[in-house]
Parts: structure tokens; sequence; C-alpha cells
């Protein structure tokens, strides 16, 4: 096959959500789909029946969340789709922010009962700033929840979306029967019977056809034949064109627990979501189909196989083909590297391929060369953007319980560091190390993970930190700057990369240094720039 018809083949993208709106069983449901697993697991009340495939760690086994995000790919009707599977968990949002930036387009997945939620906004308001195409599936309706037009009215309002169902269900909850496909123009028909993997659609193109209310009843026909005439008269038309350039968001409802709904969805995706799109870097945008290879790291991962202390470097691939064995630049560190087992996804389970194409996602054993945010080229000297790191919201003093094992800890904390679990700083005043993390579970996966993989015990200590800021002198020699750190020592810190960071204890004190240092700017985002290296 040519390589533009396997670029034209490739669908990359992320379900976002708020935790429990279904992200895991819908991504599952999509694999059953592609063939790719037998028997879907479903995720039940954190005790996990058959536990999902798609989330591998023991923490995220004991709890039923997702911790990390896994990549996922499957064929579909000739169509080679990659799934990102991202953490709902606010604690991992920053992980789920990287994420974004390695997809091109997004599902939405909501609950039919709490509508939308808070997590929902904030991953939404990423997407729309980046104008990535999104489509929303409200989940659950099986169960009882709000009214279809509420919730439409809700996702218009609180994620400023513009709407259009693309599919429309006949009630809800108890009396729910099925859904009517606007998009293909039939009638799906719910048997509650969630051992029926795929359920029989029956084609009903004309809305007053009488064999509607033999088969849904009278009174059900006549309320869906009212509210779609509402729909057609409330709702823009589909236009793919709008879609693409994030304008307009289709809506599908549906059930991914009991499998309903889902087969709508993937085949509306098919058909209508981007291939693989162009992607900025800081010299030039630069195209899925140049002949050139590039790609970045967006994700790290690390013990993905806990007999092997083995890291894997996730690289979304941008344009080109990557080839096994092939010598690439690692643009930040001017060298080249070569891999012999390039591996794609499946869960857990990886296979090594050859040759990878724009859109796919590959997976590179790593040594501790990468870093997220890193480009690798053939040579061309670029280096793609926004992959930022943001201020942390909580922070502890990590402390060695096991004067024994500080190697041991120093190097799990270093690897944990990169993956982008957490950030770590170190005070200039004494060399304590800080770690710095967006939720408060994050702690408890650094300890687990320290002592399962490494073998190092750990304990925290509270400091009372209400943001670090990212220090920017506008002249590093003036006595402003000086004075700065002569008076703010206690509370300067290094990140990882050496930046200089600044504690600020609350917002008053915050607001004080800016008044009286004027010059030196405090940044709540450090945008990963390897340029400065």
């Amino acid at each position: 096959m040519s390589f533009n018809k396997e670029i034209a083949r490739r669908r990359t993208f992320g379900i976002i959500s708020h935790p429990d709106a279904g992200k895991t069983t819908l991504t599952e449901k999509l694999l059953l789909f592609g063939g790719a697993i037998q028997e879907a697991g479903a995720v039940k009340s954190n005790k996990i029946k058959k536990g999902a495939t798609s989330d591998f760690m023991d923490i995220e086994r004991q709890r039923g969340i997702s911790v990390a995000t896994s990549v996922l790919a499957f064929e579909y009707e000739g169509i080679k789709i990659n799934i990102l599977d991202t953490p709902g968990h606010k604690d991992f949002a920053e992980d789920t922010f990287r994420t974004l930036t390695a997809v091109d387009s997004v599902i939405v997945v909501i609950d039919v009962a709490k509508g939308v939620e808070e997590q929902t906004e904030k991953l939404v308001e990423v997407c729309r700033m980046r104008n990535i195409p999104m489509i929303v599936f409200i989940n659950k309706l099986d169960r009882e929840g709000k009214d279809a037009f509420e919730l439409l009215d809700e996702i218009e309002q609180k994620l400023h979306l513009r709407v259009t169902p693309l599919s429309f269900p006949i009630g809800m909850g108890y009396d729910f029967k099925g859904i009517y496909n606007v998009w293909e123009k039939n009638v799906n028909l719910f048997s509650g019977d969630s051992r029926k993997n795929i359920e029989e659609t029956i084609e009903i193109e004309d809305l007053t056809n009488p064999e509607l209310d033999e088969l849904i009843g009278d009174n059900a026909a006549e309320t869906l034949r009212e509210e779609l005439e509402l729909v057609y008269e409330v709702y823009p038309d589909f236009d793919t064109t709008e879609y693409l350039e994030g304008k307009l968001q289709p809506v599908f409802f549906g059930s991914a627990l009991n499998n309903f709904g889902v087969r709508e969805l993937l085949d509306c995706f098919v058909e209508i979501a981007p291939k693989p799109r162009p992607k900025e870097s800081d010299t030039r945008l630069v195209k899925p189909d140049e002949k050139e290879f590039t790609g970045f790291v967006f994700k790290i991962h690390a013990n993905m196989d806990p007999k092997h202390r083995d890291r894997l470097a996730f690289v979304k691939i941008v344009s080109g083909t990557f080839e096994r064995n092939t010598p690439y630049l690692h643009v930040r560190h001017g060298k080249k590297l070569k891999f012999s087992s390039p591996n794609a996804f499946f869960a857990e389970k990886k296979q090594i391929v050859d040759t990878s194409y724009p859109g796919d996602i590959v997976g590179l054993h790593d040594t501790g060369n990468f870093k997220i945010g890193d480009t690798l080229t053939e040579g061309e000297q670029l280096q793609y953007k926004g992959v930022p790191s943001f201020s942390p919201e909580h922070f502890k003093y990590i402390n060695n319980a096991d004067p024994m094992k500080s190697k041991q800890l120093e190097k799990g904390i270093d690897q944990l560091m990169d993956e982008g679990v957490a950030q770590l700083f170190t005070l200039e005043l004494n060399g304590r190390k800080v770690i710095g993390t967006v939720g408060a579970l994050q702690f408890e996966v650094i300890q687990y993970r320290l002592e399962h993989e490494y073998g190092a015990k750990c304990s925290y200590e509270n400091l009372n930190v209400h943001k670090a800021c990212w220090v920017d002198p506008k002249d590093e020699k003036s006595d402003e700057f000086a004075d700065f750190k002569r008076v703010k020592s206690k509370f300067l810190a290094k990140d990882k990369r050496g930046q200089l960071v600044f504690f600020a204890d609350s917002a008053f004190t915050l607001q004080m240094t800016q008044s009286k240092y004027p010059n030196v700017k405090l940044h709540f985002v450090s945008e990963f720039e390897s340029i400065a290296e």
C-alpha cells in the first residue's frame, strides 16, 4: 500500500472524561468491534472482575482507575485506529494534557446522570484552545438521567461547544427502548441483554412508517417523532468541514457497558474523523506526507514490564516513515540513535514493528536518553512545541526511609520524574529534595512504585507552598536580582533542568514579591524549551 494511502487510513484519537463516566469501558467496547479482544472486562465499583485490558499497573487494578495513559491500536474496516486512553482522575491531569498534544481528534464521554463535570470542562478547554475536532458520547442511557435536550443545552453552555445530535435516545433508564441513528437513518433496539455483543439495527428511513409504532409502542413512537422534529429545527445540519475545524461537535447517545450505540459512534468516527494532521514546530509547519521522518516524545513510561527495568518513550510520528534500525537525530542531544526493537501496542501486548507511519505511536526502549518533549528527525534541526509543565498544586519533602537503599531511591525518583509523574525540586539552601504534584494521589503512586519497582522506601513531610514559579530575571547581573536571591534564599530551588524556581507560601507573598521586584518575572508554566539547554 502506498505511503499516502497508509496515512489516509490512520486515525489517532484520545478519549477524555471525568472519572467514572465510562471511558475505560468505552475503550474496551471499541476494541471488541475491532476484533482485538474477545470479551471485554468491566470495571465495576473498584472491584475489578476480569480487569480491564487497558489498565495494567497494579495500583490501577486495586483502585479501578486509569493512572497511566495507555496506547491501543486496532483495525476496523480497513482503517487503522490508535486510541490514547487518558487518566480521567484529576490527580493525573498533567499526563492527560500532554497526551492531547499527540492526538488528531478526541471523543468526550459524558455521564447521562451527572452531565458535564469539572474535569471534562478543563480538558475540553485544552482541546478548544488547539481546535481539536471533538465527538461527544453521552453514556449510561440504561440508567435514569437528565433529559436529552437538557444535556445538549448543558454541553453548549458549560463546554462552549456547538453541537448537533447524530443519534437520539428513545426513552431512558427503565423505559430505554433504543436509539434512532440520525446519521444512518435507522433504529437500534435495546434488549438489555449485555451478553449479546452486537445488537441488530432496523432501517427506518421514514419516521411516519407505522412499523416504528409496532417496534417501540405508540407513545414512544409519537414522542420520538416530536423530539426529532425539534432536533431538525433547533440544531445545525452536520458539516464535516466545520467539525474538522473544531467549530461543530456531533453528539451520540448510548450505553458502553451494554455495548449499545458504540458501533454507531465507531462507524461515524471512521468516516468523519481527521487523518493525521500537520504540526507546528519552532521553525515551520510540518505536514504528514513529507518524506523525511519527524516525531516527538509525549510520554515516558518506566517499568512496563516489572521483570525488566525498562523505560519506554512513546513517540508520535508526525511525518515520513519510521524504520527499524535506522539512525535518527535526537535534536536536543545532537546525536544519532537507532532502535532495534520499536514497539507497537495493544494494551499490555507489544509487538515489534518494522515500519510505522504518520499518526502511529511507537514505543522506543530508552536507557535515559529521552525527556518529554524531545524531537527525533532525519537530521533537520527542529523542535516540536507545546508540551508544557504546570506549577504543581501539592508539595512535600521526600525523605529516604531506608539509608541502605539510597542509590535505588535516587534512581527511582530520577526515572519517575522523567516520566512526568511529578516534578522534583532541590532547595538551594540545604539541598533537600521536594516533590511537587498536580494531585495528592500521586504521592501514593510514587511511594508504591518506588517500593515495588525499585525496592526503595520513602517518607514525606509536609511543606507549605502555594505555588512554584519559574524565575525569569530581566537582567541576571542586576542588583535587584541579587537582592531577590538574598532575601528569598530560603524559598529558592532548582528544578530537574536546573532552572531557578521560587516557592511562594501564599497568593499574598506572590503579589508582594512581584511588586517589590518588578524586573524578576515569575511564571506558572515552564514551556519545555529544549533549546535553552
